[in-house]
């Protein structure tokens, strides 16, 4: 009995660190509300990690060019195997950085959208190696680094095994196999399970966004979009055995910008996401979704958005807010570009790597015909990539950030 009056009076004492202890809260979904660890509502406002773990031509100023693998073969004929190797190690270690992130959180933002490629949790050749837990050592490097600033993460499998998209953005071969391939299928499942179980505790992540973009306008929606909840579904019982507390996130088909595939919620901490760029930002554009979310009382969200003019940027943020919906912009930092975050400067001969990337090089002769005259000019141009990207070689585009609402710190 002294023992039971000991143990009640040391739990009245300590009642506020025990709870504290506790309660150190996820962020979560109530009816249309995203819940921060607050209990009062939290509305996302960051940007997306674009080109860093899931490289894109684009942003590098490529052309046909334009996936992680593309990008890598033209590399490494360059390069040779070894180097490129090296040359992926030191990206990744130098285009996010510590400073990067707390840049981000100084400027005003609460959150950010990490885009992975599902290979940094295989086996397979990716960006240098084959390491499968690859991808938890970066992440978990970022994730500490946000934690740090308290700034949240939402984890984007940008890249399905198959390809959910059909298009370079998911690093496949031009068609989303994963609709129709089981083994593609149980390889997500299985990927976002170890994700799950290993971010289960994390209360810096705030969720896991299971497919960037699925089923692009190329394909037939009435032959792959019956195929999407069913995915979603499965993926999020599989995550549910390990972690009951993060937010899943659903896109929308066909670039993520349809939600007819969806039915009824299948989960009590869903929100479903929607990407929009170069529409006219006015209440229509957005208005299927707003009802969507009246019908079914849940959270939406605009996963990517921007690459605009200012004036545009601001406007469409404000109608955003105005529908109580959250949004990360895309990108934070791009090459010689004013319609992010911030932007560095193309480096000195940088212009014969992209005169490179254009040749014909669809043979092994061609590869040849093709080969630099000097290899060394064009490997410190890549490298001077490499140098210009560092956080502190990097300049804030002031319009754009103001016009979202963040400052330059």
């Amino acid at each position: 009995m002294k023992k039971l009056v000991l143990v009640l009076l040391l739990s009245v004492l300590m009642g506020p660190a025990v709870i504290k202890a506790q309660t150190q809260k996820f962020i979560t979904v109530k009816g249309k509300q995203v819940i921060g660890p607050d209990n009062k509502p939290f509305l996302m406002r960051g940007t997306n990690l674009g080109n860093w773990l899931v490289p894109e031509g684009y942003m590098f100023k490529f052309k046909s060019v334009n996936s992680p693998k593309l990008i890598n073969q033209a590399l490494s004929e360059i390069m040779g195997p070894e180097d490129v190797k090296a040359f992926w190690k030191k990206y990744q270690d130098t285009y996010i950085t510590a400073a990067d992130i707390h840049f981000l959180k100084a400027s005003g933002m609460n959150s950010i959208r990490i885009p992975f490629n599902y290979r940094l949790f295989t086996a397979e050749s990716y960006m240098g190696e084959n390491n499968p837990n690859r991808g938890f050592e970066l992440l978990d490097r970022v994730i500490g680094w946000c934690k740090k600033e308290s700034l949240y993460v939402i984890l984007d499998m940008h890249a399905a095994p198959g390809g959910q998209t059909g298009d370079n953005i998911d690093d496949g071969y031009g068609y989303p196999f994963l609709f129709k391939s089981k083994a593609s299928q149980q390889l997500t499942i299985d990927i976002w399970h170890r994700i799950a179980a290993h971010y289960a505790n994390s209360t810096t992540v705030m969720g896991y966004d299971l497919l960037n973009e699925p089923i692009a306008t190329y394909f037939k929606a009435d032959e792959f979009n019956q195929y999407l909840e069913p995915l979603y579904q499965k993926i999020t019982k599989s995550i549910r055995l390990v972690d009951k507390n993060h937010i899943v996130i659903l896109g929308g088909a066909q670039w993520d910008s349809n939600f007819k595939p969806f039915g009824p919620p299948f989960d009590s901490k869903l929100i479903y996401q929607f990407h929009k760029y170069w529409t006219e930002p006015i209440q229509n554009v957005i208005q299927d979704y707003v009802d969507f979310s009246n019908k079914y009382n849940v959270p939406i969200y605009c996963g990517e958005t921007g690459e605009n003019k200012d004036g545009w940027v601001k406007t469409f943020k404000d109608l955003l807010e105005k529908n109580n919906i959250g949004w990360h912009y895309w990108p934070y930092k791009k090459l010689d570009n004013t319609a992010g975050i911030i932007t560095f400067d193309v480096p000195a001969g940088y212009d014969k790597v992209i005169d490179y990337t254009e040749k014909n090089r669809s043979t092994f002769e061609d590869i040849r015909k093709a080969a630099p005259e000097n290899r060394e000019e064009l490997v410190k141009a890549l490298y001077g990539f490499l140098n210009n990207c560092k956080f502190e070689n990097c300049k804030p585009n002031k319009g754009y950030m103001e016009a979202l609402g963040f400052k330059v710190p």
